[in-house]
């Protein structure tokens, strides 16, 4: 079993001048989908363990507390309401990011029916969201670069820290950033980009409000 502790990231916020790392210095000095996936193979990692493959390096995920849990299992309901059948949903799973990245976000939405899935991962996403507390500074930076570069057309990061979900969109691949993002709070209704016709209520996504 192969096992790497859980990466350390310093609190960058939205406008962070850290340049990402290049296609060239990942090919160098990290893993690229195909040998992430030889480490399952020749039994190093075990499907089970707990990681995903982030710009060339292996991060551990850490064990899900209570409200992280109970904020997947909201969410999940909520966007399966308003998805239906028109597309599948999946839930914290391999989703192939490009050839130096293979994340497994809380959810994702992607085109097509499961059957579609059967025999590869999804290369492409709809809307792409993730619960965050403690990991906000990994997916507002290296997160949300990765699914901008993957040229996903929306990505959420459901914020229990400050109880609001941040909306980003219009995805930039070569720069890997989103051009479009503002924050959303309860009342509001988030409009999805890939289904305009469906939309969200902020406040189903976030736990009950907190009383004096």
């Amino acid at each position: 079993m192969f096992v790497l502790p859980k990466a350390t990231f310093t609190e960058f916020e939205y406008g962070s001048s850290v340049e990402p790392m290049s296609t060239t210095e990942q090919r160098a000095t990290g893993y690229s989908v195909e040998s992430y996936f030889g480490l399952v193979r020749s039994g190093e990692l075990d499907p089970d363990d707990h990681v995903e493959l982030l710009d060339g390096v292996i991060v551990a995920e850490a064990p899900q507390d209570p409200p992280h849990a109970s904020a997947i299992s909201r969410l999940t309901r909520v966007v399966a309401d308003v998805v239906g059948r028109s597309a599948v949903i999946r839930v914290q799973l391999p989703f192939i990011a490009g050839p130096f990245s293979v994340p497994e976000p809380d959810l994702a939405v992607v085109a097509g029916k499961e059957s579609d899935y059967d025999d590869q991962h999804p290369t492409a996403a709809l809307l792409i969201v993730e619960a965050s507390f403690s990991s906000l500074p990994q997916d507002r930076l290296s997160k949300q670069r990765i699914y901008a570069a993957a040229g996903c057309p929306e990505y959420w990061i459901v914020n229990l820290r400050d109880e609001c979900v941040e909306v980003f969109r219009a995805p930039d691949v070569g720069s890997r950033l989103y051009r479009d993002r503002f924050v959303a709070r309860r009342g509001d209704l988030i409009r999805l980009v890939a289904m305009p016709e469906s939309s969200v209520p902020v406040s189903e996504l976030l736990p009950p409000e907190r009383t004096a």
